[in-house]
């Protein structure tokens, strides 16, 4: 298991925008597939503590992520999991891993954790002097969105660095909430209606 603390800043996209990037940073060919599985309980309690739990399945296999508040960004908590440790979870909401269940426990889960949904997105990153640009095309719940992260080390800097970015390209700044933040959101709103 490790710990990291995560400082990134994000923007919307459109297609259009995407694409330039894409082109701009010369990433069209170096796209990677990736699928995060969603998990809380049936009362969201990690949800409202602000937190996060996902599978991120990738090519090469598949890790077990906590996201939670921290004092900078968010406190990210990896566990790599087997193929049947991830089984364990999909269908009875049980994580094998002793670590990931300590960075739980503050949670104090009310229920057992439930698979939510699925979201895959095609990833483009590139590391720059300033960050790690990544570019993100995901697909939810029968929607499509673009967006920019920036990830750096130095709040401040990376900051500066990415608002100069975007201004490059002429592309505004437009809030974009984390990814499972955008796919409860839709979910939820596909529930009430």
């Amino acid at each position: 298991m490790t710990q990291e603390v995560e400082i990134e800043f994000k923007s919307m996209l459109t297609k259009e925008e995407y694409e330039t990037l894409l082109h701009a940073y010369q990433l069209d060919n170096s796209i990677k597939w990736q699928a995060n599985d969603y998990f809380d309980t049936s009362n969201f309690d990690l949800k409202r503590h602000g937190a996060a739990l996902r599978i991120r399945e990738k090519k090469n296999g598949q890790v077990l992520t906590l996201k939670q508040p921290h004092e900078v960004g968010l406190l990210e908590t990896h566990a790599s999991i087997t193929e049947s440790e991830a089984e364990d979870l999909f269908k009875y909401g049980i994580i094998h891993d002793q670590k990931m269940k300590e960075a739980l426990a503050p949670f104090e889960l009310s229920s057992p954790l439930e698979h939510l949904g699925r979201l895959e997105t095609n990833r483009a990153e590139l590391e720059t002097p300033d960050g790690l640009l990544v570019l993100d095309q995901s697909h939810y719940l029968e929607t499509t969105d673009y967006e920019i992260e920036f990830e750096v080390s130095d709040e401040e800097a990376g900051k500066l660095a990415f608002e100069q970015l975007l201004a490059k390209h002429e592309i505004p700044i437009r809030p974009a909430k984390n990814k499972i933040v955008r796919f409860m959101e839709l979910k939820a709103g596909r529930t009430e209606g």
